[in-house]
């Protein structure tokens, strides 16, 4: 690992919380960003004792990006369960600009689950600390979800809410749970989302059939988000707005999109960008196993996958599977086909998603003070440098 003692990138395009210095450096020291200002600020004192200077020489730099909703990549499945497959995904996704993420879970049996929880536990304990990507914890998505809405999650080990599950759950492992992903409308669920929110967890409807009415419902029990919205729930219609209505209109549900131009038309990407941004809409991957790699047979929870061109679907084509996205590609798409704003897309893409996991005291922006999670991209958005807290990876 590459752990320069003072680095200071000069001459960049600098995306700050609130501004862009269009000319601008960023200093880097023990981990964490010093300072952050425009280059005719900078002294010729600071200069000179830096250990390294990088010229970014007009390019982009950006926070990190944080995936909050991510099954693997290049080979690997969280579900594995292993320190080898922790290493594979969060290698490959820090490859591609990602330097924080949740480890997604897919429906499968509590035995399943209960390995990957503690795989990950040790995994953000281990000793020397995390080589690549940081795991900031792990996303739930399932079991407690509607089998009218599967997608690709396995319908064999969907069951009711059971809150004693999660109860055990964050007495074995406090704080490693950071996100569930149900159904609203399941016998318990309100029950277990009071739970959630009482716990500091953000609660997440998907896979779901819930009315409108439901959503509502539940956000008053402390439902706050939406994952891959528009995929796995009930549709926008005028008579009965559903669950996407109720996600277009509730002003405290965030809602997450799987930018890759298969999942979501760039119509209705505008549609979330008109409605929930600035501050309620992330971009996510949604990954699998089949990221980074080619064509061919996968599996995902013991599903199988076939990835063509790039997409991936369960093998009886009744449902897209996960994606083969990564997070650099996301934000390019929204740029691209959206009109998005380089910087409004790394707010998705960084800011709101560290807000989500309420980890913007410590990362998301480029702020004195806070982990140099930094990413340096060209101005026709090719990713050139990736730093975890100050650590060159990339």
């Amino acid at each position: 690992m590459n752990t320069a003692a003072e680095l200071i990138i000069v001459n960049a395009k600098v995306v700050t919380l609130d501004s862009t210095i269009e000319s601008g450096f960023v200093k880097v020291s023990g981990g964490r960003i010093q300072s952050v200002g425009s280059m005719d600020s900078l002294s010729e004192a600071d200069r000179s004792s830096a250990a390294e200077l990088l010229d970014a020489k007009g390019s982009w730099l950006l926070p990190g990006f944080i995936d909050v909703h991510v099954h693997g990549g290049y080979g690997h499945d969280f579900m594995d369960g292993t320190q080898k497959s922790l290493e594979g995904i969060t290698h490959f996704h820090s490859q591609n600009g990602t330097t924080t993420m949740l480890a997604t879970t897919v429906t499968a049996s509590r035995e399943a689950i209960d390995r990957v929880l503690e795989s990950v536990d040790a995994f953000t304990r281990r000793e020397g600390g995390m080589p690549h990507a940081k795991l900031a914890g792990v996303h739930l998505e399932g079991p407690f979800i509607s089998p009218k809405w599967p997608g690709a999650q396995n319908p064999s080990f969907i069951v009711p809410p059971q809150s004693q599950w999660m109860r055990e759950w964050i007495a074995q492992y406090p704080d490693l749970v950071k996100m569930m992903t149900l159904a609203p409308e399941t016998d318990g669920a309100l029950e277990l989302i009071r739970l959630l929110s009482e716990q500091g967890i953000v609660a997440a409807c998907g896979h779901t059939d819930s009315t409108y009415a439901q959503i509502v419902e539940a956000v008053q029990h402390g439902l706050s988000h939406a994952v891959h919205t528009f995929n796995a729930m009930k549709g926008l219609h005028h008579r009965e707005p559903g669950v996407v209505g109720a996600v277009l209109t509730q002003k405290s549900i965030s809602a997450e999109i799987i930018a890759d131009g298969h999942h979501v038309h760039p119509a209705c990407i505008g549609l979330l960008l008109q409605l929930k941004a600035p501050d309620q809409l992330l971009l996510i991957t949604d990954a699998m196993s089949a990221a980074g790699l080619g064509d061919g047979d996968y599996s995902l929870g013991g599903l199988d996958v076939v990835v063509k061109d790039g997409v991936a679907r369960l093998k009886d084509g009744s449902s897209l599977a996960g994606s083969t996205l990564t997070m650099v590609d996301a934000l390019r798409y929204v740029v691209r086909h959206t009109g998005t704003s380089v910087e409004l897309a790394s707010r998705l893409a960084s800011l709101n998603p560290a807000r989500l996991l309420g980890l913007e005291e410590t990362t998301g922006s480029i702020t004195a003070g806070k982990m140099a999670d930094l990413l340096l991209i060209s101005p026709e958005l090719e990713l050139q440098r990736v730093w975890v807290e100050g650590r060159l990876i990339r």
